[in-house]
């Protein structure tokens, strides 16, 4: 039991006696612990994404070739966790994803306006072209924005290294990790030669 609970503290980060608890709830089972460790630290992350972020980093990564940049800030509580080595990693990891998915934006809440009501035109001209019932377009333009989101805020991308969470998803555990509230606050993509 004590390698188990070695095991289960070396791959989470989680206290002792959390891990202990749930390497009995799993029946000592590993994996069914980690996963319940996951939840119950998720569901701790939700009631801290209100706190105040005013320490943290700005990470950078540049692509191999040097053609392709990108700069992040990403918030936490305290400069402890700042300079925590897996917190800079996360950073990290969250450039390469910018780099890779290239956002518009942190969170549909940035999308500019102008940019929303343009989509949804051509997305309701679309289903016109369709033929489809007038009183369905309106679904059916809901459903391509999210679509559109999806694609374009990094908070709801699918995280490039692994596209069954989002980035968001990807910031709680981080946030139930850490114990403190973490955001990215913003960044920019530099591609040599675009404007």
């Amino acid at each position: 039991m004590i390698e188990k609970l070695k095991e289960l503290r070396n791959k989470t980060g989680v206290g002792i006696m959390d891990c202990k608890r749930a390497l009995e709830e799993a029946k000592g089972d590993i994996d069914t612990a980690v996963e319940i460790l996951r939840k119950k630290g998720i569901a701790k992350a939700e009631k801290k994404l209100g706190r105040i972020t005013k320490e943290g980093v700005i990470g950078s990564y540049i692509h191999p070739g040097e053609k392709l940049g990108v700069l992040v800030e990403v918030n936490c509580e305290t400069d402890f966790v700042a300079n925590n080595k897996d917190f800079r990693k996360l950073v990290r990891e969250l450039a390469m994803h910018i780099a890779a998915c290239s956002p518009l934006c942190v969170d549909r809440g940035e999308v500019p306006e102008n940019v929303t009501e343009k989509e949804k035109e051509i997305y309701t001209e679309q289903a016109r072209r369709t033929k489809k019932p007038e009183k369905i377009i309106p679904r059916i333009v809901e459903g391509k924005m999210e679509k559109f989101y999806a694609d374009n805020c990094l908070l709801e991308q699918p995280f490039v290294k692994d596209p069954e969470r989002t980035v968001a998803d990807i910031l709680k555990e981080g946030i139930a990790k850490f114990g403190e509230n973490i955001t990215v606050r913003r960044f920019v993509r530099y591609r040599l030669g675009e404007e």
